[in-house]
């Protein structure tokens, strides 16, 4: 009975940090694939997938929201959402790792 039982806090952050650490740990693709087939479903990858396209095409520029949605298969929201999380955000994990990938000169 205690997987209906709420977690606390400090279990909840415990558990996000040994998530990051695994993450961390991963050295391929092909790693990085086998792991988060065993984590997550088929549509939370497609999901993570198509969140991280719409980030690209928005950081890219020059395509209207709707022409985004269409090219990344993505609903208009999750187009406003993803360009919400870019610009005005505290975490700026979208920003980090775009600029990471492709660093501007």
């Amino acid at each position: 009975m205690t997987d209906t039982l709420p977690r606390n806090a400090a279990a909840t952050a415990n558990s996000r940090v040994a998530l990051y650490d695994a993450l961390l740990s991963l050295n391929t693709r092909d790693e990085v694939d086998a792991f988060l087939a065993d984590l997550c479903t088929p549509s939370e990858v497609r999901a993570f997938a198509e969140r991280w396209e719409v980030a690209r095409l928005l950081d890219a520029g020059g395509k209207s929201y709707r022409e985004i949605a269409a090219e990344a298969q993505a609903s208009p929201t999750t187009v406003v959402r993803v360009a919400r999380f870019l610009k005005e955000m505290p975490h700026q994990g979208y920003r980090l790792v775009l600029d990471r990938l492709n660093p501007k000169v």
